[in-house]
């Protein structure tokens, strides 16, 4: 399965097991095993980079379980084959996501103006505030 032009995920890599899916199908719904379970085995992947596999981990929350591996679990339509499609789309959007490298965060500092006008709304505030105290009587 190709992800983009450096990463390439092997079949070996991915297995699928099949489930009976909750949900509408009527009769039908009993017998055929439609849901599908796709697994990948990323911490051990000789594919991806490191960095890659970190921020994979990072995106998949739950679905990355203890022994390294990301599970996509799908049963959105009647069909087999269009479930398989669906995890293997998913899986592939996934690594797409962690394949970029983030943005490094330029620290910037506020400008003169900007802390100005925040200084001034504090002290408008605060004497708004100041006003709404107890009224005294000075008798």
């Amino acid at each position: 399965m190709r992800i983009n032009d450096d990463i390439t995920i092997e079949d070996w890599e991915l297995s699928e097991q099949f489930t009976r899916a909750s949900g509408p199908g009527g009769q039908n719904v009993n017998k055929v095993s439609t849901a599908v379970e796709l697994r990948f085995e990323a911490a051990r992947s000789p594919n991806l980079p490191e960095p890659v596999k970190a921020r994979l981990k990072r995106l998949a929350g739950r679905r990355w379980t203890r022994d390294g591996a990301l599970v996509i679990r799908c049963d959105e339509t009647r069909s087999q084959a269009r479930n398989r499609d669906i995890a293997r789309a998913r899986l592939a959007e996934l690594i797409r996501q962690a394949a970029q490298r983030p943005k490094r965060r330029v620290p910037t500092r506020p400008t003169l103006g900007s802390k100005r006008r925040r200084l001034e709304a504090k002290t408008r505030r605060a004497s708004l505030k100041s006003l709404r105290g107890k009224v005294r009587d000075d008798e």
